[in-house]
């Protein structure tokens, strides 16, 4: 039986303290904070992580280049192709200049096809000037680094005058065929005015396209390896070291941009040369057609060399070569490209061999007497 307890009943508080209620609270809430046994605290939100990879990732951003180039070759061939290469670069000046020099004191030569020659030999300089000598610098050197700037101006220059002689050539391949396919007209289309316009316009489009084409690919980030494997700062090349979802949107762009400015400008020497042929052969004479399509010769194996060799390097099938043999092949279009274009037209073109012949001839009998 239930006993009511001795004494006075105590009255139950239902109004508790405040600081009793927040004190508590507080240790319910520490309490379920408390980190699991066997699960690791970060210590950070995903937000702060992403923030702080991006900070390490800004960090490690790439601000100068090496150039492996020919590193990977036996020590013992580097200078054989030092002097090889020096040669070739020597020659391609030298036979530029005489070319310029010879059309520019042969009154005979004043015509807009050998205006364009003129342009086209300014340009093959500079784009060896652009790209050689770095690469023989570092044949012998040690160390082969690039900084930031410099690699975006060797890019542009080697862009703006590369596309520039693009240009150039089919310029000259529309000359060829207004001189043939129109040659009544050809004094009034072909004015020195004209002429003038059409060779700035040549090398405004290529400054645009070189400015262009840097500014987006140097407004990309380079994080991570700073190896370049190429002997110079080459788009492709340089593409692969970029970071970040942009990338390969602007590798595609850059791409489609080149192919389509240099397939368009062989599309228009090809249906240029469609027309020239087309005409020649309703040349009634064997001996017409010969030397009507003899002024043609230089100016067409000039663009299969220059297209040939652009695409053996740019179209060849990937992971079929080593990095050596793509150095190697580089170096075709480079250094091996701007010198056979003197050759070509200095032993093609019979009016521009005869005159440098005379030039010498008149050069050694004013030495002679």
């Amino acid at each position: 039986m239930l006993q009511a307890p001795k004494g006075p009943l105590k009255s139950l508080s239902i109004s508790p303290d405040p600081e009793d209620k927040a004190s508590r609270l507080a240790s319910w809430g520490a309490a379920c904070w408390k980190p699991t046994a066997g699960i690791k605290h970060t210590g950070s939100l995903p937000g702060a992580r992403d923030a702080a990879s991006l900070s390490g990732q800004n960090d490690s951003t790439v601000s100068e280049f090496i150039l492996i180039g020919f590193s990977n070759f036996p020590q013992q061939l580097l200078p054989s192709f030092f002097l090889l290469y020096l040669l070739m670069y020597l020659f391609t000046l030298l036979g530029n200049l005489l070319i310029m020099g010879t059309i520019w004191r042969e009154h005979s030569l004043h015509t807009p096809m050998y205006l364009f020659l003129c342009a086209l030999s300014i340009s093959e300089i500079l784009f060896t000037v652009a790209v050689t000598p770095r690469m023989l610098a570092d044949l012998l050197s040690t160390d082969h680094s690039i900084t930031f700037v410099a690699c975006a101006s060797q890019m542009f220059f080697s862009f703006t005058f590369g596309f520039t002689h693009s240009f150039l050539l089919m310029i000259m391949g529309y000359d060829r065929y207004v001189a043939i396919c129109h040659p009544l007209r050809y004094n009034m289309l072909m004015s020195p005015r004209d002429c003038a316009r059409l060779v700035s316009c040549c090398w405004a489009g290529g400054s645009v396209m070189g400015m262009m084409l840097t500014l987006i690919v140097f407004h990309l980030t380079f994080c991570g390896s700073s190896k370049i494997y190429h002997f110079a700062c080459h788009v492709l090349a340089l593409l692969k070291l970029a970071c970040g979802k942009e990338t390969a949107s602007v590798t595609m762009g850059v791409i489609l941009v080149c192919v389509t400015a240099l397939m368009g400008c062989l599309f228009l020497i090809i249906l240029s040369y469609v027309f020239i042929v087309a005409a020649i052969l309703r040349i009634p004479s064997a001996e017409g057609r010969h030397k009507t399509f003899s002024t043609c010769v230089s100016h067409l194996t000039i663009v299969v060399v220059h297209y040939g060799f652009a695409s053996l390097i740019y179209l060849k099938p990937k992971g079929s070569h080593s990095m050596d043999s793509n150095t190697l092949m580089a170096t075709t279009y480079t250094v091996f490209t701007p010198f056979l274009s003197p050759i070509i037209f200095s032993l093609r073109n019979k009016e521009l061999k005869n005159a440098i012949q005379r030039s010498f001839h008149r050069k050694f009998s004013s030495l002679s007497s």
